[in-house]
């Protein structure tokens, strides 16, 4: 009979459906979502930008968080660093190039698990035609429910890109190589 029990337990436990993560569509459409840009200029003050129009999905398990992951696809072109002449400067074979790359991309490939709510996301980026590897510093702001009926989860990260390594050879200096990017991610659970 016990054995019979402990057989019976163990079919159940491998019927069972596995956890897995919860999965989320970033809120771009409410503008809970930033892409935001911040480089040198000429070593003497910061020019600051964003990317108006981007679009993206994450899988979030706060449990395994190592088995998280994110894909984002930003429109080059949305670029906007509040100067019209400047923008289409930016959007030139100068810089992003967006007639021949009009798309810039992240997919994650591992989670870090870090103190905390603190993690490192390491993942792939594709600039200007190129992918290159970074890691973004990133933490979780906070998940709950939200007024409409829905779930939310909220994220905030930072990591620097040099710009050479993309095939922008534009540079105003060496102060201005390193682009530093900044995002923040509000997500609504499928």
């Amino acid at each position: 009979m016990k054995k019979l029990v402990i057989a019976a337990a163990m079919s159940t436990l491998l019927t069972m459906p596995a956890v897995h993560a919860a999965d989320y569509v970033i809120d771009t459409q409410g503008a809970h979502a930033f892409i935001q840009f911040k480089v040198s200029h000429l070593g003497y003050s910061w020019l600051h930008g964003r990317f108006n129009t981007f679009s993206g999905n994450f899988s979030y398990d706060d449990k395994n968080l190592a088995a998280s992951k994110i894909s984002l696809e930003i429109d080059t072109k949305s670029v906007d660093s509040n100067h019209a002449e400047r923008d289409k400067h930016l959007r030139s074979a100068d810089f992003l190039n967006v007639d021949k790359h009009g798309k810039a991309s992240f997919v994650s490939t591992k989670v870090v698990p870090k103190e905390g709510a603190n993690f490192d996301l390491v993942g792939n980026f594709t600039l200007n035609g190129v992918t290159k590897e970074i890691t973004i510093a990133a933490a979780k702001t906070g998940e709950g429910k939200d007024p409409w009926g829905g779930y939310r989860a909220g994220f905030e990260g930072k990591t620097s890109i040099n710009l050479s390594d993309y095939g922008i050879k534009n540079i105003l200096g060496p102060a201005s190589e390193t682009v530093q990017l900044d995002l923040v991610v509000e997500g609504i659970r499928q």
